[in-house]
Formats: structure tokens, C-alpha cells, sequence
């Protein structure tokens, strides 16, 4: 896969931190498996992590609160 920012091949597997706005609640989940350009530093995942991604975000808007911070590990 090249990055689609700079068109380096070489992407490296590596962890980042995802946020999100869902409804003025601000979401951090930490850990976020990627793949990450070793040229400009852009970030990229793979369906499967998306997918986890919003069924996190999906459970957190039952929750009420403004702010939350999740281990994507812990939360996956």
C-alpha cells in the first residue's frame, strides 16, 4: 500500500491515538492499531480497525458524559 498524502510505499505498523466528536461528547481511544507513512507521518487504518472504532464510538453515545478516554486494547 502507498500513502495516499505522499505516495511513500513504505508504511510501518504502529499505534496512534484516534479522536472523535460524537455529539459534543469528545472520545480519545488510545492505542489505535495503523499504518503509519515513514515519509510524512500520515496515518492509516485497515477496515477491521474502523469497524472497532465505531462499534466504540456506538456503545459511548448510550453513555452520558463529555469526555472519555479508552485503550483500544482494553476496549476492543
Amino acid at each position: 500500500m502507498k500513502c495516499l498524502v505522499c505516495k511513500n510505499d513504505e508504511l510501518q505498523a504502529s499505534f496512534t491515538t484516534y479522536f472523535s466528536d460524537i455529539g459534543g461528547c469528545y472520545v480519545i481511544i488510545e492505542n489505535v492499531p495503523c499504518r503509519k507513512c515513514k515519509q510524512c507521518g500520515e496515518e492509516f487504518f485497515t477496515a477491521s480497525v474502523m469497524k472497532k472504532i465505531d462499534e466504540i464510538l456506538a456503545k459511548l453515545k448510550k453513555v452520558s458524559s463529555k469526555i472519555f478516554i479508552v485503550s483500544y486494547k482494553e476496549a476492543a
